[in-house]
């Protein structure tokens, strides 16, 4: 049929009203999201919103809860603990969907009584946003792993203090392993020689006595936590080389030094893989690689703490309930399943090394040696946030083994700043601290005495490695 000039006019006239009110109607819902407008169905508000099309979002009111920060921590450890908290909240249906974007995971599951799907929310993209977003109410928990830092501690003040134990919890303990690929010959470096070659001071094998050739070098990038640490312990103020290839997950990292023979790079313990740790050393001190003997004990020179870090009155009742069963035995198995050290004590039959002091040897020949230090604050001879908690795993362990104060023994060190004398009775003064907590707890200690400065396990010209040989080591007889 033939339209009129009208009719083709008319016909017209409908279908741009048509397409400049679908326009309008679409860029009306954009302004009205832009500025804080009626929010898409599945998307949330304020703690845990979703940022993305790529997966799964949460509506607020089903959400539980929201962890945010490391990936070390994120990618794999919080989602299997969250899995099993929800289990033993009574949950049904439990499972792991991907989230709004990369390296997030929405937890879910169906609580009794609750018609509905409940989520913990889990964003993993670095340390630093453990702080970022506790500071600003994105997340209830933020997962770290490095200490937080001053000037966090400054921003997060009214959250509490965040070095306290209300508001610091250690998770887990790891250590960040140097790797090279199977095919590199290279077995032990020194902590130097690490940090001329991440800075690229020592750009070839055959500095380090390798036949290898050019060092390719791999990190993290620079919100990892991982990087962070790694950059305190080794790089001592110096800048990583500009030519490092930079990963944000650390599987992919593992997996590119792996297949390099001349690549070396560092990561998380669970993530060595397919690669190979070497042993690290400072001077003075048997080079280590990281197994969970060394790192349980952070005896191992790039041991390292993993954090959870709350407000100190969290007004959500599940941020306690979380924290409570990730350190409690259960939740340090899922720690342990994750390929991490659990916290869990053991007793370890290691025999002291041939340059330690005859008395060492006298006093634990026949013992067990625990798997765990206890620490103390910096500058302080108040036993720090790790060793309070550790207190109780102690007097559980004993406790199952029925174990009295006649089976223990509390042998503490100190660091070789000062006169011999002044470090024997500083040491003897650490072991009588622990040894007044346990009797607290009713536990009375056979053997409370000082070392001094003998056996140290790190170098003493650095701060971190004073600091690590300031301990008390904890022994028992059967």
């Amino acid at each position: 049929m033939k339209l009129t000039p009208f009719a083709k006019l008319f016909i017209a006239v409908v279908v741009l009203g048509v397409i400049g009110f679908t326009a309008w109607h679409y860029e009306g819902d954009a302004i009205k999201q832009m500025f804080g407008g009626d929010k898409a169905e599945g998307s949330t508000a304020g703690p845990g919103a979703g940022s993305g099309g790529k997966g799964a979002t949460v509506k607020k009111a089903d959400l539980l809860l929201s962890l945010d920060g490391s990936n070390t921590l994120g990618a794999k450890l919080i989602p299997a603990l969250a899995e099993e908290f929800l289990k033993r909240q009574g949950a049904t249906d439990v499972r792991t969907v991907p989230g709004a974007d990369n390296d997030e995971f929405l937890v879910q599951g169906k609580l009794p009584g609750e018609s509905s799907t409940k989520s913990i929310q889990v964003k993993a993209h670095g340390s630093a946003t453990a702080f970022t977003d506790l500071g600003s109410a994105v997340c209830d928990i933020g997962l770290a792993s490095r200490r937080v830092d001053p000037a966090e501690i400054r921003a997060l003040s009214s959250l509490g203090d965040m070095t306290s134990p209300l508001c610091e919890h250690i998770l887990a303990l790891d250590g960040i392993a140097v790797i090279v690929s199977p095919q590199n010959p290279i077995q032990d470096l020194t902590r130097d020689q690490l940090g001329k070659i991440f800075t690229g001071e020592i750009t070839s094998w055959t500095q380090v006595l390798s036949p290898r050739g050019r060092i390719n070098l791999y990190a993290r990038d620079d919100k990892s936590g991982t990087y962070d640490t790694f950059k305190t312990l080794v790089l001592s103020g110096g800048q990583l080389a500009s030519g490092a290839k930079r990963f944000e997950d650390s599987a992919a990292l593992s997996n590119a030094v792996a297949s390099d023979p001349d690549g070396i790079g560092f990561i998380a313990l669970p993530y060595i893989m397919s690669a190979k740790a070497v042993g690290v050393s400072d001077p003075g001190a048997t080079p280590l690689i990281p197994t969970r003997t060394t790192v349980a004990s952070e005896d191992y020179l790039l041991s390292r703490r993993l954090f959870l870090y709350t407000a100190a009155n969290p007004q959500n009742p599940y941020v306690r309930k979380f924290v409570d069963f990730a350190l409690s035995k259960a939740g340090q198995n899922v720690v342990e399943d994750g390929g991490f050290v659990a916290q869990n004590v053991k007793a370890e039959n290691e025999r002291p090394v041939a340059a330690a002091p005859s008395e060492y040897k006298s006093l634990t020949a026949g013992a067990e040696r625990l798997s765990l230090n206890f620490r103390f604050r910096s500058g302080s001879t108040d036993l720090d946030n790790k060793a309070l908690v550790d207190l109780g795993r102690v007097i559980d362990f004993a406790s199952d083994l029925k174990y009295t104060g006649q089976n223990i023994l509390l042998l503490g060190f100190a660091d070789n700043t000062g006169a011999a004398s002044a470090n024997a009775a500083l040491s003897a003064q650490r072991a009588k601290v622990v040894a007044d907590q346990f009797k607290r707890r009713g536990l009375d200690p056979a053997v409370v005495t000082g070392l001094g400065s003998t056996l140290p396990v790190a170098s003493n010209d650095t701060e971190d490695g004073r600091e690590k040989n300031r301990r008390v080591e904890i022994w028992v007889r059967k």
